[in-house]
């Protein structure tokens, strides 16, 4: 065994280290009882001095070997410690009557340093074994003293090894389970700071598609905006320009607005004067204004959207939004219908044009995933096929109360 080798059933460097406190009490406590007792119990000056002389050793061993010993987790010093103390308890029994009171401190601190329960065994064995032979020689009992001494001095043996043992055991119940709350608090520190980075990394993607669905898209529509009234103003038609401009104001406006309630983590600027149907309805005035493709807006049913939480109210707008920014970008279509209904606590949107349709190998963006994000955490379902008659149909379907 190495210098430094805790290794065995039981950490004891661990062990050591929570209990060191505690054991320093004890032992300076049942070390001044036994000074007291001893030097009483010597029958001369000249003994008692070598009794406390004695003691003194047995502290010095245990401030500088013991305990350092236990501070370093080097067994070879502790081990020297339990030598130590084997030799000056049978010194105390040679000395004075009631040196067997040092075998309290003996037995418990044999088993506090022993690292295994085998050398706390053996260890109390031979203190025992040292203990008899050195009542023997003191009192000069006859061999056949020897079985009654013997068996009164294993019977404390067995008593201090069931101690002992019951004691180890009790220790390494608590050193087991305070490793694992040390784990158990590990785990839960781990998990703490995943989640919180889990939470970050949603709230980044939340924002993320809450720009794509508002403000990339108002951004898109300032620049087509602008780029029709250059070409306006190059044809010569002010009052073209002048619409123009008017209406990238207004994009612009609501840009702002849509970025303060953003920062706000207030809901779409839409919602906040108005129901979904009044909302959707200036989404289609605006886009219709903005690219000249004829919007309908039908069967906008109120029983429909009544009970509809302001959750889905936002899912539901913003896939319009999304819907529209694609007619734009990607359709050509001429015409545009926006369908809002409810049946059996659902509510569903229909975003349907005349375009071009779908390419044949559609690869999702930003926005369908978005789109199909936002329907899954609603609780609801996004479709996105092609239109009866050509075209693209893109529909939503939520449950009128909120996700379940």
């Amino acid at each position: 065994m190495t210098g430094t080798d805790t290794s065995g059933p039981l950490d004891r460097r661990a062990f050591w280290s929570r209990a060191l406190r505690g054991w320093d009490i004890g032992f300076s406590a049942l070390v001044a009882v036994a000074a007291v007792s001893m030097s009483l119990d010597a029958g001369s000056v000249t003994t008692a001095v070598a009794v406390l002389g004695a003691l003194a050793v047995l502290v010095v061993g245990y401030v500088t070997v013991g305990r350092r010993g236990i501070l370093r987790g080097d067994t070879r010093m502790t081990t020297t410690y339990v030598v130590l103390l084997c030799v000056v308890v049978c010194v105390e029994v040679w000395l004075v009557d009631l040196g067997p009171v040092l075998l309290f401190v003996a037995y418990s601190q044999i088993w506090f340093f022993s690292t295994r329960r085998l050398h706390g065994i053996l260890w109390s064995v031979a203190l025992t074994a040292a203990f008899v032979a050195v009542v023997m020689l003191r009192e000069e009992l006859p061999v056949s003293e020897l079985p009654v001494a013997v068996g009164q001095a294993v019977a404390g043996l067995v008593f201090s090894i069931v101690l002992g043992l019951w004691v180890t055991w009790v220790s390494e119940q608590s050193e087991e389970r305070a490793a694992l709350l040390e784990r158990l608090e590990a785990v839960q520190d781990e998990l703490a700071q995943t989640h919180h980075a889990t939470g970050v990394l949603a709230e980044r993607a939340r924002v993320a598609q809450e720009i794509h669905d508002t403000l990339a898209q108002g951004f898109t529509s300032v620049v087509m905006l602008a780029q029709t009234a250059a070409a306006e103003l190059e044809r010569g038609r002010p009052e073209a320009v002048h619409d123009r401009l008017t209406q990238i104001e207004h994009v612009a406006r609501d840009n702002l607005a849509e970025a303060r309630a953003l920062v706000a983590a207030f809901g779409p600027p839409g919602l906040e004067h108005g129901s979904l149907a009044d909302a959707l309805d200036r989404l289609a005035r605006r886009f219709e204004a903005e690219t000249h493709v004829r919007v309908e807006v039908a069967a906008l049913d109120p029983a429909a959207t009544g009970s509809l939480a302001p959750e889905s109210a936002v899912v539901l707008l913003r896939a319009a939004q999304e819907a529209l920014a694609n007619v734009r970008r990607h359709a050509g279509a001429r015409r545009v219908r926006l369908e809002l209904t409810g049946q059996d606590e659902r509510v569903r949107l229909e975003v349907t044009d005349d375009g071009r349709g779908l390419p044949e190998a559609l690869v999702e963006g930003v926005g369908l995933r978005g789109m199909r994000e936002r329907a899954d955490a609603g609780g609801g379902s996004l479709e996105v096929g092609a239109a009866p008659g050509g075209g693209t149909r893109v529909r939503v379907t939520l449950p009128a109360g909120g996700a379940r």
